[in-house]
C-alpha cells in the first residue's frame, strides 16, 4: 500500500500539521502526588478538551524526563494538511505510529483503541487510526501516556523514541 508520512519530533513536519508537542509530570498533572489516588476514575488529560496550555512546550519527545515511577503526558493538535508528498490526503487511512519508553497508551481525540492504544508491553511500538476518512483542516488531539518500568523496579527514564503521522493510499494508483 502507497504510504508517505511525516516525523512528528521534525519542525518542518510539526509545521506542516500545525502542531507543537506539550508535556506534564503525572497522572493526573498538576495534582498531589501526581495524581495518584486509590480507586480514581482516570486522569482528564486524556481528553481533548483538556487546557494543556500550562503545560512545557516539548521540543525534543526523545529528551529523558524524570526517574523512577513515573507518568508523562505528551499532547499535540495536529490539523490535517492537504496534501502529503504532493498527494491529495483525501481517501487514505489516517494513521499514529509511536514507541513509548517503557509502557505507553495512545488516545485519540480522547478515545482509546483497546487493541492497539493501550500497553503493548515494554518498549513496543504502537499503530493506532487517527481517522480512517482525513479532510484537510480536520483537527485531532493525541494524547501519550508515558510509564516508565517495569513498574515494579523502574529504572532509566520516560520518553518517546519517534512519533509518526502516516498517510496510506487504498488506491494503489495513487
Amino acid at each position: 500500500m502507497p504510504r508517505a508520512s511525516l516525523d512528528l519530533q521534525n519542525s518542518d513536519d510539526l509545521n506542516a500539521v500545525s502542531g507543537e508537542w506539550r508535556f506534564a509530570v503525572g497522572l493526573v498533572p498538576g495534582e498531589p502526588n501526581e495524581g495518584l489516588v486509590a480507586l480514581s476514575e482516570g486522569s482528564p488529560a486524556r481528553l481533548p478538551d483538556y487546557d494543556d496550555s500550562g503545560w512545557e512546550v516539548c521540543g525534543d519527545l526523545a529528551q529523558w524526563h524524570s526517574h523512577g515511577l513515573s507518568f508523562i503526558w505528551y499532547r499535540i493538535e495536529i490539523t490535517i494538511p492537504e496534501t502529503i508528498g504532493g498527494r491529495d490526503v483525501r481517501g487514505t487511512n489516517c494513521l499514529f505510529e509511536t514507541c513509548i519508553d517503557d509502557y505507553g497508551e495512545v488516545w485519540v481525540n480522547g478515545e482509546l483503541d483497546m487493541a492497539k492504544g493501550t500497553v503493548q508491553g515494554f518498549n513496543i511500538p504502537q499503530r493506532v487510526v487517527v481517522t480512517a476518512d482525513p479532510q484537510p483542516g480536520d483537527k485531532h488531539t493525541l494524547a501519550l501516556l508515558a510509564i516508565n518500568g517495569p513498574i515494579a523496579r523502574p529504572g532509566g527514564a520516560v520518553f518517546v523514541r519517534y512519533a509518526t503521522l502516516a498517510f496510506e493510499w487504498r488506491d494503489p494508483s495513487y
